[in-house]
């Protein structure tokens, strides 16, 4: 007998993955429901409708980034190295909660596009909190999105060498050299 996860747990990941995979239109409850390996009735049990299977998937990225937040906050390196050094795709349910929460925050939906709005604040107070300077703060910031933009986009692998759709290479290490260039300010 197969160890699975809950019918709750299944039944989001399934609708994250039906996110990712087709988008919004695709991830309707029955399509959720067969990918789940559950019956729409026991989606209904979990999630009476598709606003609330919406509302499970802000909550859990609520919970995931909450949990990035204290990793964040803990990080030898400093908050602005973990922003950068995590700002790549790795296939974590983390990144996969983010990138099924953007395909739901590209519609109408205001109430993901608030969860990415406060997540979002939430780490720039950090990395503010660590480098001091709210212009530098927020070029990290933005350093850390379009890396991430660019791994979501072009498919980067996780680790510190990633080579771009064009075939460069982006090496995280160096990235996080000019970090600190940024952090100690110009040099005479």
């Amino acid at each position: 007998m197969t160890n699975q996860p809950p019918a709750r747990d299944r039944v989001l990941d399934a609708y994250g993955e039906l996110l990712i995979n087709d988008g919004p239109l695709a991830a309707t409850l029955d399509a959720v429901a067969a990918a789940a390996g559950v019956s729409k009735g026991g989606l209904l049990y979990h999630f009476k409708s598709k606003e609330a299977l919406t509302e499970g998937l802000v909550n859990q990225l609520r919970e995931l980034a909450e949990a990035d937040f204290t990793a964040m906050s803990k990080d030898p390196r400093g908050c602005a190295s973990y922003y950068v050094r995590t700002s790549v795709f790795g296939e974590s349910t983390f990144d996969r909660v983010i990138v099924a929460a953007m395909r739901l925050a590209q519609g109408e939906d205001s109430t993901v596009r608030q969860a990415f709005a406060e997540i979002h604040a939430t780490w720039y107070k950090l990395i503010l909190s660590d480098i001091g300077d709210p212009t530098v703060a927020r070029a990290v910031m933005l350093l850390g999105d379009g890396l991430y933009y660019n791994a979501a986009l072009f498919g980067m692998a996780s680790g510190s060498e990633h080579t771009t759709v064009d075939g460069e290479a982006v090496d995280v290490e160096a990235l996080l050299e000019v970090v600190a260039q940024m952090r100690s300010g110009p040099r005479s």
